[in-house]
Formats: structure tokens, C-alpha cells, sequence
């Protein structure tokens, strides 16, 4: 099991014009406050949600593809934006101002549906660091099986966005 370190998530580090995100955003009173933090090592980012009944997809007692691909979303750009916060050295502390990513592109691999109310782990680590571009990939698992997996391309995003 991958040791995480629950003190900062990466979410919370994002700037204030930043926060507002439904999937993830800390600000936002209606979203779903989904949190992404590093393992102890550094290596992934991993992010624990539980979806409820509200999140039915087509088939029952199973949630919709639409929530799978904003976990990864949320949680692809997270990741994106540690790892190059990594890359450069720099440590997450309850000061940090981490520089925003915002996707590129999201390919979803839908392996198995996804039960209700099961607790769902988003694991993932970098394939790529540049200037401006980072590749993540990406697996979410509940019950013990991968359930679906996802590549991530995402791009820093200027201040003034």
C-alpha cells in the first residue's frame, strides 16, 4: 500500500482565482472537494473518494463514466502540478502557491464498471516533466481491481487566465 501524508492536499494549494473548480475545488460550496496529495516518497499522487447514490450511472448500483473521467481530471492536473513542483526541487508546505495545470488531453481506459458507495482510489505517477507540459498516467481501483485507467497530457496555465 502507498504511504500518504494527509497534511496538504494539493488542491488546497492552488491559487484563490483557482480553488473554484466543481470537481476539486476547495472553494466551491456545491463540488465534490476531491483531494490529491503525494505519497510519502513522492513518486504518486493519490486521491480516495466514495461516490454515493447520486452518481448512478446506466447501470445500476454502479457510478456514471462522467464522474470516473472528472476524477481523473481533477486529479490528473493535481499530480501534474506536484510533479513539476517536484521537478524543481521545491516541497509542499501550507505556504506553497503551486502553479495551476489545466488538461491538454484525457484518454480513459473504462476497464470494469465502478460500484456506488465503494471507496475508489486514483493513483498516479508522471510519465513526462517539460517546460510547460507534464504526462501523467493514471489508475482508479475499488475492491481491490483496477477499474479504469487514464493518460493525462496537462499544460501550466499563466496567472492571468
Amino acid at each position: 500500500m502507498i504511504q500518504v501524508d494527509k497534511k496538504i492536499s494539493i488542491q488546497d494549494t492552488y491559487g484563490d482565482r483557482f480553488q473554484h473548480c466543481w470537481g476539486c475545488g476547495p472553494q466551491n460550496d456545491n463540488g465534490l472537494h476531491a483531494k490529491s496529495y503525494p505519497s510519502a516518497n513522492g513518486e504518486q499522487c493519490i486521491m480516495t473518494y466514495t461516490p454515493n447514490g447520486q452518481y448512478t450511472g446506466g447501470v445500476p448500483a454502479n457510478i456514471f463514466g462522467g464522474l470516473i473521467a472528472i476524477l481523473f481530471d481533477c486529479h490528473g492536473t493535481a499530480s501534474a502540478a506536484w510533479f513539476a513542483h517536484k521537478h524543481k526541487g521545491l516541497e509542499l508546505t501550507e505556504e506553497t502557491v503551486i502553479r495551476r495545470f489545466i488538461t491538454a488531453r484525457l484518454e480513459v481506459d473504462f476497464k470494469k464498471p465502478l460500484p456506488i458507495h465503494e471507496e475508489i482510489i486514483v493513483t498516479s505517477e508522471v510519465e513526462e516533466i517539460g517546460e510547460r507540459k507534464v504526462i501523467v498516467r493514471m489508475e482508479m481501483e475499488a475492491a481491490g481491481e483496477v477499474r479504469a485507467k487514464a493518460r493525462m497530457v496537462a499544460v501550466a496555465v499563466k496567472d492571468h487566465m
